[in-house]
């Protein structure tokens, strides 16, 4: 006679999202007795540190981009969804695709988080943010529109504004954008154009705090900043953002305020969490912190609801040092895993120790032969600290052929100083000087020089 405990249903786990959190979970259920599915409303994993080199032309989207179907198919228990999921019923414990109803045992939400403008969601339109694919295409069409646009220039102060080039926010990301963009002005671009000197683009990066790379230890920082500016990038900290319209944007330093002609502004200077954490509230009576993260348990989990877990940027985990866990890459992945780990302790029968994260250090790409690093125990800077970085990106990019050819292509890069991505598309193949909404007959502001 079979045992009626044979004939159980799996035990089902749902994920929400594909990004790292959501994905290393995934793989880590592989081989568990449990059934999984994924839920993502892109087919692709997007390998987000890297995306700023799609915004300046370096790599193309699918270099960094692994179809979630192919990444999974050898897991024989679980299955990939293409939806967004709208709505969570703790209760009946199943999600909502539109019409579809999916039931779960256990639930990861992995949903991540978008860029945010602290309030004035109005200056995305003129300044976009770095967290999608679409975002760094249309960082690209602006960046390389803005040079062609140059070109046919003929007035010095709209050439000039067209070569001015803002980044908000001096983290990581924005720290490896304004590195590249210079490159591309000072080096990448210097022999293409013949009406302008792309040497006379200027690439500002703006920076709130006192130092940039706030995580980074101060040497560091230190060593950053001086490497950008060798690279013809102007750092500016203690700078606050106070508006951004109509091709301006207006600084204050200290009591001072300044305005700054640029067409282009880039945004790398916070972020939100996605709008899931709201659902979570709505349903669960999770508490929020102000960016919208669901605040966790020690084994992240809702309170109230110990089959309910929030991994990766839609978490605020603040049990290991009182300060909620950084949104990076790393996090996600280990947070992902520990779900994993747990689920498959509780189906026997034993428990897991609360969560705990293993930072393995910082890393930020200046420019070429140029990195900082931060591994706690080690600090480096310069080529090494760039050989690491490299090394370290390649190793987590998630399929073999993604990691050749991002080998291919930087080895190609390095030796020609050419960036093989530079297209402009989009929704608009150029914004006009015409278009421009800064430089109107009736306009008599001047723009400082920075």
């Amino acid at each position: 006679m079979v045992d009626s405990l044979d004939n159980k249903p799996p035990h089902q786990v749902v994920i929400i999202g594909g990004g790292f959190g959501g994905l290393y979970a995934a793989k880590a259920l592989a081989k568990a007795k449990v059934d999984v599915t994924l839920i993502d409303k892109r087919n692709f994993h997007l390998f987000q540190p890297l995306l700023y080199q799609v915004a300046t032309g370096t790599l193309s989207p699918a270099d960094i981009s692994s179809p979630l179907r192919s990444v999974l198919s050898k897991s024989k228990n679980t299955k990939v969804l293409l939806g967004e999921v709208n709505d969570i019923d703790p209760k009946a414990q199943q999600v909502s695709l539109g019409e579809q109803v999916i039931p779960y045992d256990t639930l990861i939400v992995a949903t991540g988080a978008k860029h945010s403008y602290f309030g004035k969601d109005n200056w995305e339109e003129f300044a976009p943010g770095l967290k999608t694919v679409e975002d760094a295409i249309e960082m690209r069409r602006r960046i390389f529109s803005a040079f062609e646009a140059a070109e046919k220039e003929t007035d010095p102060e709209k050439r000039r504004a067209w070569l001015t080039f803002v980044i908000v926010g001096g983290g990581p990301t924005g720290v490896e954008l304004a590195g590249a963009i210079a490159e591309l002005a000072y080096q990448t671009l210097k022999e293409d154009f013949r009406n302008i000197d792309t040497s006379e683009a200027r690439v500002l990066l703006l920076e709130g705090l006192d130092r940039i790379l706030p995580p980074f230890a101060p040497e560091l920082s230190q060593q950053a900043e001086a490497s950008l500016e060798k690279l013809g990038v102007v750092v500016q900290t203690k700078t606050l953002v106070t508006n951004i319209e109509n091709d301006v944007v207006t600084l204050k330093q200290g009591d001072e305020v300044k305005e700054i002609a640029a067409k282009t502004v880039l945004w790398a200077a916070g972020v939100k969490a996605s709008p899931m954490g709201k659902v979570l509230a709505e349903r669960t009576g999770a508490e929020c912190d102000r960016a919208g993260r669901v605040m966790v348990e020690p084994d992240l989990s809702i309170k109230g609801y110990p089959n309910i877990h929030v991994v990766g940027d839609l978490a605020n985990f603040s049990h290991q040092n009182g300060k909620p866990l950084p949104g990076v890459a790393p996090v996600a992945m280990q947070e992902g895993e520990y779900v994993a780990t747990l689920i498959k302790q509780k189906l026997k029968g034993k428990t897991l120790s609360a969560f705990k994260y293993s930072d393995r250090g910082s890393l930020a790409m200046i420019g070429q032969n140029l990195a900082v690093v931060d591994l706690g125990f080690m600090k480096l800077k310069g080529f090494f600290a760039w050989i690491f970085w490299l090394l370290i990106h390649i190793y987590f990019l998630i399929e073999f052929d993604n990691k050749l050819i991002v080998m291919i292509q930087w080895a190609w890069n390095y030796v020609t100083r050419k960036r093989g991505a530079r297209l402009i598309t989009g929704q608009e193949s150029l914004r006009t000087v015409e278009n421009s909404q800064y430089y109107k007959a009736s306009d008599t502001r001047q723009p400082v020089n920075v």
